[in-house]
C-alpha cells in the first residue's frame, strides 16, 4: 500500500515539477538549441547510442548534443578516430571533454555547466524517466559489462524495475568516481529502498552536485 503511494505520488510529483521547469527554462532551451543548429546545421538532440530504462526496453534519452553529427557512430567506424577509440576503451567508455575531438564548441559550454542533461525533462514528462532513479544504462555498456561480470545481471533486472532518473544516488555519491560495478550495486540498493525523503534529499544535493562539478569527468 505504502509502496503504491510513493509510486503515485512520485510521478505526480515528476509531471508537476518537470513542467513547471520547462517553462522556467524554456528561453534558455530555445537559445542552446539555436546555437546548436547555427554551428553545423545537424541534430539539436542526440540520437545515439539509446539507453534502457523501465522494463529494459531501449529509449532516446533526450540530451542536447555536444558533439559533431553521429559521433558515437563515427567514433566506432571511422578509421579517423581508432586512435580516440583506443583511449575511450582503455577509460571504460569515457573521454574527457579536453582530450575528446569530437566535441564542438558549444558542446563544451554545455557539458561544463550541464546543461546539455536538461532536455530530460522531456522524458520525464512523457513518463520514460523519473526527475530522481537509477542512471540510465548505454545497451552496449550493459552489454559488455555483462560478458566480464554476468552476476551483475541481478542488480540490472532490479534497476530495470523502476523509471530511471535525471539524477540519482550514484550522482550525489561521486558520480565519474564510481565504477560501473558499484553504481550497479548502488541503483540496486536505491531501488530496494527509495521512498519519497530519499529522493528530496538528492534532489537537494544536486545543484551543489552540478555548480561543484564534484565527480564530474572532465
Amino acid at each position: 500500500m505504502l509502496r503504491t503511494l510513493y509510486k503515485v505520488s512520485k510521478r505526480l510529483l515528476d509531471i508537476i515539477f518537470s513542467l513547471f521547469l520547462l517553462i522556467l527554462f524554456l528561453p534558455l532551451l530555445l537559445l542552446v538549441s539555436f546555437l546548436i543548429w547555427i554551428s553545423d546545421r545537424g541534430e539539436i538532440f542526440v540520437k545515439e547510442p539509446l539507453r534502457r530504462g523501465l522494463d529494459g526496453k531501449e529509449f532516446r534519452m533526450f540530451k542536447f548534443r555536444t558533439m559533431i553529427p553521429n559521433a558515437h557512430k563515427e567514433l566506432i567506424e571511422n578509421p579517423n578516430y581508432a586512435t580516440l577509440k583506443k583511449e575511450w576503451e582503455k577509460n571504460g567508455n569515457k573521454l574527457s571533454t579536453k582530450e575528446d575531438i569530437r566535441v564542438t564548441w558549444i558542446g563544451r559550454i554545455l557539458r561544463k555547466t550541464d546543461v546539455d542533461e536538461l532536455p530530460q525533462l522531456i522524458n520525464v514528462l512523457w513518463g520514460e524517466m523519473s526527475l530522481v532513479g537509477p542512471r540510465p544504462t548505454y545497451t552496449y555498456e550493459m552489454k559488455e559489462h555483462l560478458r566480464k561480470y554476468p552476476e551483475d545481471i541481478k542488480y540490472l533486472e532490479n534497476i530495470f524495475t523502476v523509471r530511471p532518473g535525471i539524477t540519482g544516488i550514484w550522482q550525489v555519491s561521486g558520480r565519474n568516481k564510481i565504477p560501473f560495478h558499484k553504481r550497479l550495486i548502488m541503483d540496486s540498493r536505491y531501488v530496494d529502498q527509495m521512498n519519497l525523503f530519499t529522493d528530496i534529499i538528492i534532489l537537494l544535493k544536486t545543484p551543489y552536485i552540478v555548480l561543484t562539478r564534484k565527480g564530474a569527468y572532465e
